[in-house]
């Protein structure tokens, strides 16, 4: 009968998984990267057209953006290798994503996956917060035409 207690415990305590090894993390690069402390005032604001401003921080393999955009600016379709996470601080957005239409609204998040076409219309005044994996090269070049024309 003993036995069969023993069993029955050893059966329901959890095996240790050893899981050393089994996530590989970059070494410290301290010399490669820096810590910044940037408030966003000391950020230019970038006029891109009438209806939308931008500010940007970048680091090593991300990039946070602040966005500005006026009741009616329309970000056309376009797309980018980079992954995209938009945060609504202010107002909200309309966009045209995955074959359908959805509205972001404040304190809400829409993930982009990298590649995926999608547009936004602004329903009000909006801030919003994008990050992007990897930098936007595009934007840090100043070659970003579908938003210097949008309107």
């Amino acid at each position: 009968m003993q036995k069969k207690k023993a069993r029955r415990r050893s059966a329901t305590v959890p095996r240790a998984v050893a899981l050393q090894k089994t996530v590989h993390r970059k070494p410290a690069s301290h010399g490669k990267g820096e810590c910044r402390h940037v408030p966003w005032g000391t950020v230019p604001l970038e006029d891109l057209n009438e209806l939308l401003q931008r500010q940007f921080v970048v680091g090593q393999e991300i990039m946070l953006a602040r966005v500005l955009l006026k009741k009616g600016c329309i970000v056309p379709e376009h797309s980018h290798s980079n992954e995209q996470l938009t945060y609504i601080l202010e107002g909200a957005l309309k966009f045209w994503i995955d074959g359908r239409e959805l509205v972001v609204n404040a304190g809400e998040v829409l993930t982009i996956p990298s590649n995926m076409p999608h547009k936004a219309e602004a329903l009000e005044d909006t801030v919003d917060l994008d990050v992007f994996s990897p930098p936007r090269a595009d934007w840090i070049n100043k070659t970003d035409q579908y938003l210097r024309g949008a309107k």
